[in-house]
């Protein structure tokens, strides 16, 4: 099996676009954040999640989940690829990929049918970054970065970058309140 694709790293250049920076100590903290950007995403948003193992990409899809207000327990994606959570209300559903186990670019993506799924939900990718870009210039790239190595360190750094047209306005600021 081939490795996933390394996360983006802070000394590379960000992507352009809109950006926000927000310094999380907590677990807790973290599903705050998804809270929040929950209140900024609608159906057709694509949010692709990088990081380390452990930095606390599901935990922030369990705060997206809870500010959407699905059904279903939010949890780890890895060994069944996608689970889909429809929402209590009238939102959109969730869609969560955990890519990390997917060596290829869109087309090993292909059988999850998530080009047909994108404009009705909101789809979040761990794991995203090089394989799912393709399904549209619009998206959010995060990226979670963690102490790595023995350590309790919780603090984790959090980029939000909004990609494309349907982000340009937006403003990712009030992740950080």
């Amino acid at each position: 099996m081939e490795a996933p694709a390394a996360p983006h790293n802070p000394a590379d250049p960000a992507p352009e676009g809109v950006s926000a920076q927000i310094t999380v100590t907590s677990p807790e903290q973290m599903r705050e954040v998804g809270r929040h950007l929950a209140k900024l995403l609608r159906a057709g948003d694509l949010v692709m999640l990088n990081g380390e193992l452990g930095a606390g990409k599901t935990t922030l899809t369990r705060g997206l989940g809870e500010g959407l207000g699905v059904r279903g327990a939010v949890t780890s994606p890895t060994f069944v690829i996608a689970r889909v959570h429809p929402s209590l209300g009238d939102g959109p559903p969730l869609v969560h990929v955990d890519a990390y186990r997917l060596g290829g670019g869109l087309d090993e993506m292909e059988d999850l049918d998530l080009d047909v799924s994108l404009p009705d939900s909101v789809i979040v990718v761990e794991w995203g970054e090089g394989k799912v870009e393709e399904l549209t210039d619009d998206r959010l790239l995060v990226v979670i970065h963690r102490a790595v190595g023995d350590t309790t360190d919780e603090v984790r750094h959090v980029t939000v970058t909004g990609l494309g047209a349907r982000w340009a306005t937006v403003d990712l600021s009030v992740l950080a309140a």
